[in-house]
């Protein structure tokens, strides 16, 4: 990215379809940041439940509301980049939380403490909850101290919400609509081909529902991982990658 004089602004995007039972969580989490320089879409595939009434209680902290027939989360995600105007994009599903009160202002003070130019990718560490918002695990031990495009040749070492890509770069790199599961997966590494500085924020930036489409729909969702690592690294790399990966679980047991 070029250099920014001021601080930076994100934009928090929310896909949701009858989430009613989650998304106050997230709203509530969003309203409670001390940093105020942020934008919030809520993207609405026309929810039958309470989703849209709750929404609209915050509609304070809340930019735009747009409920309307989609193609499905990835399509939704990128009607989200395309109206978004910050200079980060930050992906908070319903159930989904930032981790911390602060989480916004320190991952900003790390920007502006990275020098005058700013990273094209932000990453941090994730918590995982249940349903009921209780702590269940790290999602890993560690995220990789380095990030660039063929990390993810060994999966998806950071998580989706974590992630926080620049605007100016994603609104060139849509989700492909072809992946129904792990078009994050695919968009990430894309991300990532493009991108020359990444900042590492060493901080747990979010805490993230578990159940997702991906883990619902597990099996169809390694497919297609599989696929598009293949795509992206090459078939013979990707194979014997995934050999390993079944011998390393095999001795873990």
């Amino acid at each position: 990215m070029n250099s920014n004089p001021g601080t930076p602004r994100f934009s928090i995007l929310t896909v949701t379809f009858n989430a009613e039972p989650f998304i106050e969580r997230t709203l509530k989490s969003v309203a409670s940041q001390t940093y105020s320089n942020y934008e919030y879409y809520i993207i609405d595939g026309v929810s039958r439940d309470r989703t849209l009434e709750l929404c609209e209680s915050y509609s304070s902290i809340i930019t735009r509301i747009i409920s309307e027939p989609d193609k499905g989360l990835y399509d939704a995600m990128n009607k989200g980049i395309r109206i978004a105007k910050g200079d980060y994009l930050i992906f908070l599903n319903a159930g989904d939380q930032f981790k911390d009160v602060n989480t916004l202002q320190l991952v900003a003070d790390a920007i502006i403490g990275n020098g005058d130019k700013w990273p094209d990718v932000v990453y941090g560490e994730t918590e995982i909850v249940d349903d009921n918002g209780e702590f269940v695990r790290m999602r890993r031990l560690s995220t990789p101290e380095t990030l660039d495009w063929k990390s993810f040749r060994d999966g998806m070492l950071v998580c989706h919400q974590a992630f926080w890509a620049s605007r100016k770069l994603a609104i060139e790199e849509l989700y492909d609509l072809s992946y129904r599961f792990s078009s994050d997966f695919d968009w990430c590494i894309r991300i990532m081909k493009r991108s020359g500085l990444y900042l590492n924020t060493h901080l747990t930036t979010i805490r993230y529902l578990q159940g997702g489409m991906s883990i619902k729909n597990h099996r169809a969702s390694l497919m297609e991982r599989f696929s598009i690592m293949a795509g992206h690294y090459g078939w013979l790399d990707t194979v014997l990658r995934h050999v390993w990966f079944i011998l390393r679980a095999v001795i873990k047991k």
